[in-house]
C-alpha cells in the first residue's frame, strides 16, 4: 500500500517482518475468537490476524487508509472496518460474536495518545479478554513501575488496579517507518477478573490516585490535604511524609476508604 505517514495520527509503521511474526506468535490467535485492531494502518499485521479469527473489527481514524483496508478486505465478510477514533471507541457496540463473552485487543497505539486511549480502554476493562499493544518503551514502563521507582504514577496505579502488566519485547526504532526517536515494547494486559485491592468507588480511588501525584515533589500530607489530615493518614499505618510514588497498591485502597469516611 502507498501511504504518506502522517504526523497528526502519530503513524510510525512496522515494517520488521521478524517482529511481526513475534507479535502474530505472542498473540496466537484462534478461529473462536473475536479481535479488534485499534490502528491497523497498512495493515501488515491483519493479514495474519484474519486468517486466524471467527471475527476482526478493524479501528482506523485515517480516510484513506479506510480505503485500502476496505479495498483489500472486500467481500471478506468477518473483517469490519471502523473509521473512528480510537478515543471515541466504545467496545459494547460492536458485534456480540464475542470470545467467551469478551474481545481481544491489538494495536500499534498512536504515542500521542496512548496514555489517554489506556485509560479509555480500561473503564471497559470488564469486556477485554487481553490487550496486546505497542507502546512507546517509556510509557511501557511506567504501566509496570513498582512502588518506589521513579516511573511510579498515576498510570502505573491505575493500571495495575485494572490489568496484570507483562512485557513481552522491546522494538527498536528501526523496525518502523518512518523510525521513532525512541525504542518501543510490546506488552500484553491481562484484566483482573477480580481486583488486587478492595475499594467501594474507582471514581473516588482515581480521585485520591490523582491528587497524590498532581505535586510530585510534595509528600501526602500536602498533595492529600483537601481529602484528609496528616493525623487520618497516620491513622491507617500511613506516614504523610512519604511521596506518593513510595504508596502500594493497598496504600492506596487504604487512603480512598479513608476519604470515602469508612
Amino acid at each position: 500500500m502507498s501511504h504518506q505517514p502522517r504526523k497528526r495520527f502519530g503513524q510510525n509503521f512496522l515494517t520488521d517482518e521478524s517482529v511481526i511474526s513475534r507479535i502474530i506468535d505472542a498473540i496466537q490467535p484462534r478461529k473462536d475468537q473475536h479481535l479488534v485492531e485499534i490502528g491497523p494502518g497498512k495493515g501488515v499485521l491483519t493479514q495474519f490476524l484474519a486468517d486466524r479469527c471467527q471475527q476482526l473489527d478493524l479501528i482506523e481514524i485515517d480516510r484513506d487508509l479506510v480505503v485500502l483496508l476496505e479495498k483489500n478486505y472486500l467481500g471478506t465478510t468477518h473483517v469490519v472496518i471502523h473509521q473512528l477514533d480510537a478515543l471515541q471507541l466504545e467496545l459494547a457496540c460492536l458485534s456480540a460474536a464475542q470470545y467467551d463473552g469478551k474481545l481481544r485487543l491489538i494495536g500499534n497505539l498512536p504515542y500521542n495518545i496512548s496514555t489517554p486511549l489506556m485509560f479509555h480502554l480500561f473503564d471497559q476493562a470488564e469486556l477485554i479478554a487481553d490487550m496486546h499493544v505497542m507502546l512507546q518503551k517509556e510509557v511501557a514502563d511506567r504501566l509496570s513501575a513498582s512502588p518506589g521507582s521513579k516511573k511510579c504514577g498515576r498510570l502505573s496505579v491505575i493500571t495495575q488496579y485494572r490489568c496484570k502488566v507483562c512485557h513481552l519485547f522491546d522494538v527498536a526504532p528501526e523496525s518502523f517507518n518512518p523510525r521513532p526517536k525512541v525504542w518501543s515494547s510490546f506488552i500484553k494486559l491481562i484484566p483482573h477478573q477480580q481486583p488486587p485491592v478492595d475499594i467501594e468507588s474507582f471514581t473516588l480511588f482515581n480521585t485520591v490516585v490523582t491528587q497524590a501525584f498532581s505535586q510530585r515533589r510534595k509528600t501526602i500530607r500536602n498533595t492529600l490535604s483537601k481529602l484528609m489530615t496528616a493525623e487520618q493518614i497516620s491513622s491507617v499505618n500511613i506516614d504523610p511524609g512519604r511521596r506518593a510514588e513510595t504508596l502500594s497498591l493497598q496504600e492506596f485502597a487504604d487512603l480512598t476508604r479513608l476519604a470515602s469516611g469508612h
